[in-house]
C-alpha cells in the first residue's frame, strides 16, 4: 500500500518535505481489530507538532494522520459490532489500557498507556489502517467522507474544549485562533447557546472575515481588547502570546481553556509577561485539554449530524501531504485540510 511516512524529526522551515511516499505491506488485523480501507484523512496542527518534535516522541518511522475515514474491509475473528462495508472513523484516541485509575474513573483521555493514532501507531496517511473495533466510530450518513474527517479531531476536541469552559447560554465566549477547530466550535455555540455571543481573535484578516461570515459578533487581532468581557475563552493557537493577551479580556471568575498539546517557544518573552493582578486575579482559571475520550467523539458526531455541521474543507492528494502541511504551517487556512487517499 502507498503511505506517507515521517522518518525523522525536523524543522519545517528548513525541510519543506518531511514526509516520504513509500510502499508498505497492508496491515493484518488482530482478533479484535478491523482493517479499514482509507478514503480520506484530515490534516491537523498536531502533525506539525509531531514533525517538529513538540509532542511526546512519535514512533519512527511512522505514518501520520488521526482524522481517518474509510470502510471496513476485513474483520478480526473476535469482532461483532462492525461488518465489512461499514463506514467508520478513527480519531486521535487509538487505544487505552482500561485498567489504570484514570480509565476506571471514566477519564480514559488521561490513561497512562494512552496510544495516539499517527503517533504511537501508524495513522491514516496511507491506503489501509487497522484499529481495535471498540475504537472505531460509525460515521453518520449526512456527512461526506471529507466532511467527516475534521469532525474526528478538530470537531471532537473543540466539543471537549467547549464542555470544559462550563459556558451557559447567554455568556460571552472568546476564540483565540480560528482554524479547523474554531470554525466548528462557533457552529456548535450558535446551535447550543443561541443567546451567547462569540468574539474571535485572529492574526489573519482572512480568518477574521471568515469568523464574521459564520456568526462572530466581533473580531480583532491577538492584541486587541474585546468590547465586552468574556466569560470563557478557548485558545487553539500554537504559541504563548495569545494566552497572555486573552487573559486580559477574561471576566472575573472566567475560564481560559487551552486546546493544544504543546506551544511553540518563538515568543519566549511572553512567558515572563504574566501579571498576576491584570491576568489572573479575581479567580480566573486556566485549564488545558488533553486528548479526547471515545465519548467526546461519539457525542460530537451525533450533535454534528443533528445541527448539521458541515465543515469547509480543502482536498489534497496523498502525495500532496507535504504541501498541505506547509500551508498549515504558514497559516494558509480556511476551514480544514483533507487528504484524498482513495
Amino acid at each position: 500500500m502507498k503511505a506517507m511516512i515521517l522518518n525523522s524529526i525536523c524543522n519545517l522551515r528548513e525541510n519543506k518535505k518531511p514526509l516520504e511516499l513509500v510502499n508498505l505491506p497492508v496491515p493484518i488485523p488482530g482478533d479484535k481489530e478491523i482493517l479499514v480501507k482509507v478514503s480520506v484523512c484530515g490534516v491537523c496542527h498536531t502533525e506539525l507538532d509531531e514533525i517538529e518534535g513538540r509532542t511526546p516522541p512519535p514512533r519512527l518511522p511512522v505514518v501520520l494522520g488521526h482524522e481517518v475515514v474509510g470502510r471496513v474491509e476485513r474483520c478480526g475473528s473476535k469482532t461483532s459490532k462492525l461488518k465489512i462495508g461499514d463506514r467508520v472513523g478513527i480519531a486521535w484516541i487509538y487505544s487505552t489500557c482500561g485498567n489504570c485509575k484514570f480509565c476506571l474513573d471514566g477519564n480514559e483521555n488521561l490513561c497512562i498507556n494512552f496510544k495516539a493514532t499517527g503517533r504511537d501507531v501508524n495513522g491514516g496517511y496511507a491506503e489501509y489502517i487497522t484499529v481495535l473495533e471498540d475504537f472505531a466510530f460509525k460515521i453518520p450518513d449526512v456527512f461526506s467522507d471529507s466532511e467527516a474527517a475534521p469532525l474526528l479531531c478538530a470537531g471532537a476536541v473543540g466539543y471537549r474544549s467547549l464542555l470544559l469552559t462550563g459556558i451557559k447560554d447567554g455568556q460571552n465566549l472568546g476564540l483565540t485562533g480560528f482554524g479547523a477547530s474554531g470554525h466548528l466550535v462557533i457552529k456548535m455555540v450558535i446551535f447550543k447557546y443561541p443567546n451567547s455571543k462569540v468574539f474571535v481573535f485572529a492574526r489573519s484578516e482572512q480568518e477574521r472575515n471568515f469568523a464574521k461570515e459564520l456568526g462572530a459578533v466581533w473580531t480583532g487581532d491577538t492584541e486587541d481588547t474585546s468590547p465586552e468581557k468574556l466569560d470563557c475563552i478557548i485558545d487553539t493557537t500554537p504559541v504563548w502570546k495569545p494566552i497572555v493577551e486573552a487573559l486580559k479580556n477574561l471576566e472575573r471568575g472566567g475560564r481560559l481553556v487551552i486546546n493544544a498539546i504543546r506551544k511553540e517557544v518563538i515568543d519566549k518573552e511572553y512567558l515572563l509577561k504574566l501579571d498576576y493582578p491584570a491576568h489572573l486575579w479575581h479567580e480566573k482559571e486556566i485549564k488545558s485539554v488533553a486528548n479526547v475520550e471515545r465519548r467526546d467523539v461519539s457525542e460530537f458526531l451525533k450533535l454534528a449530524a443533528e445541527i448539521p455541521i458541515k465543515p469547509e474543507v480543502q482536498e489534497f492528494s496523498l502525495k500532496e501531504a507535504n504541501k498541505a502541511l506547509l500551508e498549515l504551517k504558514e497559516r494558509k487556512i480556511r476551514g480544514a485540510k483533507v487528504l484524498r487517499i482513495s
